[in-house]
């Protein structure tokens, strides 16, 4: 799964992503940053994620806009 942090408190470690597929805002597990890259998140990061049986944003991962693949709008964009 992927999305876009939308906010985040270094302090408790609290904070919110906005998935990619269905809109839907995900807490962070209080795990998510274990074995992480990140030590540290920001608004409108984009990650990679899994969700815990409680629902919950958990092993966050760098993430990609090619991951998911450019949306086709259908236009020409050339023409």
């Amino acid at each position: 799964m992927q999305g876009v942090i939308k906010s985040y408190d270094p302090h408790t470690g609290a904070g919110v992503l906005v998935d990619d597929r269905d809109r839907a805002e995900r807490e962070l597990a209080d795990d998510a940053l274990v074995g992480s890259v990140f030590r540290m998140l920001r608004q409108g990061q984009r990650v990679v994620y899994d969700l815990s049986d409680r629902g919950l944003a958990t092993h966050l991962r760098l993430g990609s806009e090619v991951d998911l693949g450019s949306p086709d709008w259908g236009e020409d964009v050339a023409g």
